[in-house]
């Protein structure tokens, strides 16, 4: 996809996230959405979802609304790509996923992922959106920041 088109594409699904979740209070509901328009919107999308940060166990994430072939049901923080993310409160855009140290195959056919973390108003991570190629470098600056952008205005300020 050239990138101009991407730009485009990542524009109008996020005015489309905007409209469906508008006035839509619960944060479950929120992120099913999110995942379901996302993972439709992009063919190099293999997996998409999230992890919520879990109440009882605080330091580890657990599987939320998503798209997709099974996912992992737990992750703690630090390990993996997701845990990553959610340790480090930063985007990890991930070319080789099989090249990151501490990787978790929960499908052994995603080859490249980003994760981007999910605060809520208040600055606390809540979750993290997990997006899975089942190619190698799919991700780029362009999904980086379009991604972030989303997020931001789905579950931010």
């Amino acid at each position: 996809m050239y990138k101009d088109a991407k730009k485009e594409r990542y524009k109008e699904t996020a005015k489309e996230i905007a409209a469906v979740i508008d006035g839509e209070p619960n944060v479950i509901a929120r992120m099913a959405t999110v995942s379901n328009i996302l993972h439709h919107a992009f063919d190099h999308y293999f997996w998409t979802g999230f992890y919520l940060v879990d109440p009882e166990k605080p330091e580890e994430l657990v599987i939320g609304p998503y798209q997709g072939t099974m996912g992992c049901l737990r992750i703690p923080f630090g390990k993996g790509v997701c845990g990553a993310a959610a340790a480090q409160l930063k985007t990890q855009r991930i070319e080789d996923v099989h090249a990151f140290p501490g990787h978790i195959a929960c499908d052994a056919r995603s080859q490249s992922e980003i994760v981007v973390p999910v605060v809520d108003r208040k600055g606390a991570l809540i979750a993290v959106l997990d997006v899975d190629s089942d190619q190698k470098a799919m991700f780029d600056e362009i999904d980086q920041q379009a991604l972030e952008a989303i997020i931001e205005q789905s579950f931010g300020k």
